[in-house]
């Protein structure tokens, strides 16, 4: 899989995509992380991207051209899947958004920023925008780490034991159940004894039965979208 991200600070993502999980999918080839400055892509002397708004809105607007150059450039080389821009009207993003992201081969994310792109750039070359939540951030690059966290750890081969991916809360709209380990007692405060039976049906029907009892407890709305 191949992940390329548009960004006006691309320093701010060098730090989370080499580090950990990340950083051993790329070094074992199961990933392809580059990181665009849009600046590169501008044609004026002093690299600007961004300019007024037409309405006199107070904030600046990415321009179009610069954008329009650096996916052309890429689009150019191979094809995408998806185009997808960080935006806070966006898609919510999910667990069902990062699986199927994790299925395609090359995706673009353009990080938002400023007072927001201009909008022939979402009519046109944007096939997907995707928001991690109702709120605000200063740019789209900590969104486009989060999307590229979540994503490339579905990627087979990347986590060692890939039925921990599989069992992660949200798989199938259910959080995970409590987890344990060593010691099975610290301060008076056990283990539940069913986890230590060495019973492996019980087992698996207690963390199905926590998984639902904890979802309808703190995150009932999931189990309406089913």
């Amino acid at each position: 899989m191949r992940i390329d991200i548009i960004t006006v600070l691309p320093e701010l993502l060098r730090s989370p995509l080499d580090i950990s999980i990340i950083k051993r999918a790329q070094q074992k080839g199961h990933v392809e992380i580059f990181v665009h400055n849009l600046r590169d892509y501008s044609n004026n002397k002093h690299r600007n991207v961004d300019d007024y708004a037409f309405s006199g809105e107070a904030g600046m607007v990415m321009m179009i051209e610069p954008i329009d150059r650096a996916i052309s450039t890429l689009k150019s080389e191979r094809q995408y899947d998806e185009v997808i821009y960080t935006s806070p009207d966006g898609v919510k993003y999910n667990q069902r958004e990062a699986n199927k992201l994790a299925t395609f081969e090359n995706i673009i994310i353009l990080c938002g920023h400023y007072k927001g792109i201009d909008q022939r750039i979402r009519e046109h070359l944007i096939t997907k925008e995707i928001s991690i939540g109702d709120y605000v951030l200063t740019g789209g690059e900590l969104a486009a780490a989060i999307i590229t966290d979540s994503v490339v750890r579905l990627i087979p081969g990347v986590i060692s034991d890939e039925t921990s991916a599989l069992t992660d809360s949200f798989q199938d709209n259910l959080l995970a159940p409590p987890v344990y380990t060593r010691p099975a007692e610290y301060k008076g405060w056990k283990v539940p004894d069913i986890l230590l039976s060495g019973d492996s049906k019980k087992i698996e029907k207690w963390k199905e039965e926590q998984s639902i009892e904890r979802t309808k407890r703190l995150r009932p709305e999931l189990l309406d979208e089913e």
